[in-house]
């Protein structure tokens, strides 16, 4: 009879591991990953890795209006991101936000274009943030609702609404193409700033101080309100937030009411405070990163603003490294892409821990008493044989039987 062998090894899910120990494990994993980039560069380049990492820093932090441009793309990273945690958190997976951001934007735009010579700038750009709010929200709140209503799968929803938002913005983009046949936009009321929203202290400013008062407020909303408690609720069991006396439809389309209005303000900060145009690029794929950024910090809102950091450092770290370096694109895109793996990576031994089966002991070990002990194996053989004795002793039992009363009969 064949014996079944323990696996090798077995996954378990940790309970919790310290704080320490996690930034331990994340600083670890930093380091394997630099340590891999550089023998990757050696290899496929011949280059020398310090270089590359110098150009990699230069691109994001080399001048002081790097500067500024990174800690911007961070702001407008960081914003989509918390837009998308309070849908997260309720495990209602928004993959939407590339689409309510270009929704927005395109509600920005359209305010500009007809209202620019219209009205006065004040209320053109209050009219921008309702319209970009509100068109935004439209957006998100269209899969939340057959999510609530016929329980459709809100991933596959969320993400088909972004290519209907990409071709909207596009037949847009025609319609109002400046000047005829170029297929572009252009610069919106370029000559009479209409709409442009207002600089504090210069152009960049604006959308960073805007993200750090986001973060706090979605801290504080999630943290400490009545409906972030609720979103926590529906996110652990929709049975247990209804025995509460939550409605968990009731709650999807009003969480995804504020995370669509939060990406329709983002594109609005895009169209009306830094690019002052509509394209279907306009969002350069950050709809997308955020869910990662998001899904990294753990839904932490203070969290996303370094995870956001990080991944704009090596973005515009990649750019640096095909103009300085002499290197294509792909390169860079390479070296981020290693980085970022090591890093999600390390989550899985956050989350998990491999234990190993212990190598098989002695069949027998010596007691206290000088007797062996016995072992799994003996422990198997002994009731096998205490049935077979038992058996042996039933079958002779009637034979005795037999004979004791034959030999009253003949006396």
């Amino acid at each position: 009879m064949n014996e079944k062998k323990n696996p090798l090894f077995h996954i378990v899910k940790r309970k919790s591991m310290p704080l320490s120990k996690q930034m331990m494990v994340r600083l670890i994993a930093v380091a394997v990953a630099i340590a891999v980039c550089a023998i990757v560069t050696v290899i496929t380049t011949g280059m020398n890795p310090l270089s590359v990492f110098a150009a990699t820093f230069r691109g994001a932090f080399g001048s002081g209006r790097k500067i500024w441009i990174t800690l911007q793309d961070t702001a407008i990273l960081l914003l989509i991101a918390l837009a998308l945690t309070p849908a997260f958190k309720m495990k209602f997976w928004n993959i939407g936000g590339e689409g309510q951001v270009l929704m927005g934007g395109l509600a920005s735009a359209a305010c500009m274009i007809v209202l620019g010579d219209k009205i006065p700038d004040p209320v053109l750009n209050l009219l921008m943030i309702v319209s970009s709010v509100f068109l935004g929200a439209l957006w998100g709140a269209i899969p939340a609702l057959f999510k609530a209503k016929w329980k459709t799968n809100e991933t596959l929803s969320t993400l088909m609404m972004n290519y209907i938002a990409i071709q909207i913005v596009a037949f847009f983009t025609i319609y109002w193409e400046v000047p005829k046949g170029s297929g572009k936009i252009g610069i919106i009321n370029q000559s009479t700033n209409a709409g442009w929203l207002m600089q504090i202290g210069n152009k960049y400013l604006l959308p960073i101080l805007i993200s750090v008062i986001v973060t706090v407020g979605i801290y504080v909303y999630m943290k400490y309100t009545k409906h972030g408690y609720e979103i926590a609720v529906v996110g652990e069991s929709e049975r247990t937030a209804r025995y509460a006396g939550i409605r968990p439809g009731k709650v999807i389309i009003r969480t995804m009411l504020l995370s669509g209005g939060l990406c329709g303000f983002v594109g609005m900060l895009l169209v009306g405070g830094i690019h002052h145009t509509i394209t279907t690029t306009i969002t350069g794929g950050q709809g997308f990163t955020a869910v990662m950024v998001s899904w990294l910090a753990q839904f932490n809102p203070f969290t996303m603003m370094g995870v956001s950091l990080l991944i704009i450092f090596l973005s515009h770290g990649a750019s640096e490294i095909s103009t300085s370096c002499g290197l294509n694109q792909s390169f860079g895109e390479i070296i981020t892409g290693i980085i970022l793996f090591f890093i999600i990576g390390c989550e899985f031994f956050i989350q998990y821990k491999v234990i190993f089966r212990k190598k098989e002991t002695e069949n027998t070990k010596e007691g206290p008493a000088g007797q062996k002990e016995e072992t799994g194996q003996d422990s198997a053989e002994k009731p096998e044989n205490e049935a077979g004795n038992a058996k042996e002793d039933s079958e002779e039992k009637p034979e005795n039987e037999t004979t004791q009363v034959d030999e009253e009969v003949k006396s």
